[in-house]
């Protein structure tokens, strides 16, 4: 039996959705995707009774063999890493099942898991599968996977369980932090920014970028001033990345930033810029 396009595109969100959770790449989940249409065209599907839960099988095994890779290469990455935007909302070009697990925020943690732990995580926490299945994908035993998955999420609770700034108080600092930082008001800069406040830039050696977290809300804000006194962006919008309003910064009509953050008590506490042109290009 072969596999009918209608039941694809049903099932096709789940499958780029595992897979993006695994790799936190879009360029790398959708060639996953990819391979599996592949195999579940050729393939002999007449005696598969959970076609959705086979198809995200075949994700999660190939993205843990992509991520295993890729770990390597990301071991040498210049300055810090992180995880390529979704664009979600009404801009999307493709559906994705949308919960916590794909925020920007658990995929920087989730980032620090082993490949394994990542797997049984996403497969257990976002898509219930039970841990026999798990562990045919791992290659171990269901008790090892189930270790896995709960080594995992307890490293990730911290994100689970942190306040989240409402959509609307989100876009409002967003749009305050950067009025003021293209104007250099340092004082409202600092004002919006939470006294341990982190900031985190991925450059990844394309584009100049701190190579290291810069803590303190002053630190920061001189940063941020003269980042623009250098770039001079000349537009701005508010887009959806990842569930979570971001903003998308513009020089010449090109993106050169893409900024999302996390607000407690209406001040960042977290503030991270994606620069690196290989992870904006799709945006």
């Amino acid at each position: 039996m072969a596999l009918a396009e209608a039941d694809w595109q049903a099932h096709r969100p789940a499958v780029f959705g595992a897979a993006y959770r695994i790799l936190g790449t879009v360029t790398e989940a959708e060639d996953v995707t990819q391979d599996v249409w592949l195999s579940a065209a050729t393939a002999d599907l007449s005696r598969v009774r959970d076609l959705r839960a086979w198809l995200v099988t075949v994700a999660a095994r190939t993205s843990y063999n992509v991520l295993k890779s890729a770990r390597v290469r990301r071991e040498s990455y210049v300055g810090p890493w992180l995880p390529e935007p979704l664009l979600t909302g009404p801009d999307a070009a493709a559906q994705v099942v949308m919960d916590e697990s794909v925020s920007t925020a658990m995929l920087v943690v989730m980032e620090a898991l082993s490949p394994a732990e990542r797997v049984a995580l996403v497969l257990h926490d976002v898509f219930d599968f039970p841990f026999d299945r798990i562990a045919e994908v791992l290659g171990g035993t269901p008790g090892a996977a189930r270790k896995l998955a709960s080594r995992a999420r307890a490293r990730v609770a911290a994100v689970e369980e942190r306040p989240r700034a409402s959509r609307s108080e989100t876009e409002r600092v967003l749009r305050a932090f950067k009025a003021a930082a293209d104007t250099g008001d340092m004082d409202r800069l600092v004002a919006l920014l939470d006294p341990d406040a982190v900031y985190v830039a991925d450059g990844g050696g394309k584009v100049t970028a701190a190579r290291r977290p810069v803590h303190g809300a002053e630190p920061i804000a001189m940063l941020a001033v003269r980042q623009v006194e250098i770039r001079r962006p000349d537009a701005f919008r508010i887009v959806e990345v990842n569930g979570r309003p971001a903003l998308a910064t513009y020089h010449g009509g090109v993106l050169v930033w893409l900024d999302t953050v996390e607000i407690v008590d209406g001040r960042i506490t977290e503030f991270r810029r994606l620069a690196n042109p290989e992870k904006l290009g799709h945006i």
